[in-house]
């Protein structure tokens, strides 16, 4: 485990299950492959999160756990968390929720979600600690012009989120703004892939060392032939 970390490690996550989770990967995944998918990349989250030293985390849910892939293996592993509920109507504003429940620690939050399984506790931890000595807010940059990590030393400037355009190619460009028009000065974080489509599992895969990457492996061969 890394040295403590003075912050709060929030994870929104949906349960991983069929029809449910990973829709986008549906084709050509069947919806079980891609539920399998997601579970696996939420074990490795959740283990990242536990492994970074953080004081205190928290996993924002939605969905029926018990219908989950790896149902028995995810609540192992909830168990070290707060689990609070996600709320709200839009995503947008299901986040900004999110980091408000997460903030009531009064630590700074820095939040993920469970498509990035090559996040590993050392850029967690980094990531963190970068928020807290430089204040304000840090963002993590995806390569499809989203984004994978939002840390905040203050939950309000996350009521934003809730009118910016999520799962598009601007919405990085669209959340860096509306932070710069809080006053607050946002610093970059590593950029990653995040797994949104099929093309997106083999470089994620490469960069992981968890189940993540194990199940990407079995399930490769399968995808090549057409057998998914």
């Amino acid at each position: 485990m890394s040295e403590p970390v003075d912050a709060t490690l929030l994870v929104v996550a949906k349960a991983p299950v069929a029809g449910f989770a990973k829709t986008r990967l549906t084709p050509p995944l069947r919806p079980a492959a891609a539920a399998e998918l997601a579970a696996a990349a939420l074990l490795d989250t959740l283990a990242a999160v536990r492994d970074s030293g953080a004081r205190h985390g928290v996993v924002a849910w939605t969905g029926e756990l018990a219908r989950a892939e790896y149902a028995t293996e995810i609540a192992a592993a909830l168990a070290d968390f707060e689990v609070v509920p996600q709320r709200g109507h839009g995503f947008g504003e299901r986040l900004a929720c999110a980091h408000a429940d997460a903030a009531r620690t009064g630590l700074p939050v820095l939040q993920i979600g469970m498509d990035t399984p090559q996040a590993g506790p050392a850029l967690l931890a980094s990531s963190a600690r970068t928020l807290i000595a430089r204040g304000g807010a840090v963002l993590g940059p995806a390569t499809d012009g989203g984004w994978w990590a939002l840390g905040l030393t203050d939950p309000r400037p996350a009521r934003l989120l809730a009118e910016v355009p999520m799962s598009t190619d601007r919405t990085g460009e669209l959340t860096r703004n509306a932070l710069h028009r809080c006053g607050l000065r946002v610093r970059s974080l590593p950029v990653l892939t995040d797994v949104d489509h099929v093309a997106d599992i083999a470089p994620v895969a490469a960069a992981s060392t968890g189940r993540f990457a194990a199940v990407a492996a079995r399930l490769a061969p399968l995808v090549a032939a057409g057998r998914f």
